[in-house]
């Protein structure tokens, strides 16, 4: 497969899988004590990101300079919550999709890298 089309697949399935992950999460109640603003905020825009990832996959080349971003945004959850769950402070079922960005992440990288620079 050429790395046009696999930067095009990565980033449109990381667009969808997020996506259908993240939308339930803005029914859930809100853990008390915690700050509703906080956890919407968070919830909108890694939505939003989905959205980013989406335009990426339109049109790879284009958008290559910025998909280092794409992997932070993966990295900024998956290290935080694997590291809480290895310290057992975090249950396993969110550590399971904190594996799965993790390995977005590693896919979004290897995505960038194929494709030659402008």
């Amino acid at each position: 497969m050429d790395a046009k089309r696999f930067a095009r697949r990565v980033f449109r399935g990381a667009a969808v899988y997020g996506a259908i992950v993240l939308t339930p999460l803005y029914f859930l109640p809100t853990p008390q004590g915690a700050r509703v603003e906080i956890n919407l905020g968070f919830i909108g825009l890694a939505l939003v990101f989905q959205g980013v990832f989406w335009i990426f996959g339109g049109d790879p080349r284009r958008y290559r300079g910025l998909m280092p971003m794409a992997v932070l945004e993966k990295l900024v959850f998956a290290i935080p919550a694997l590291t809480l769950f290895a310290l057992g402070r975090l249950d396993g079922a969110v550590a399971g999709f904190a594996a799965i960005d993790a390995i977005l992440a590693g896919l979004l990288l290897i995505a960038w890298r194929r494709l030659p620079a402008a």
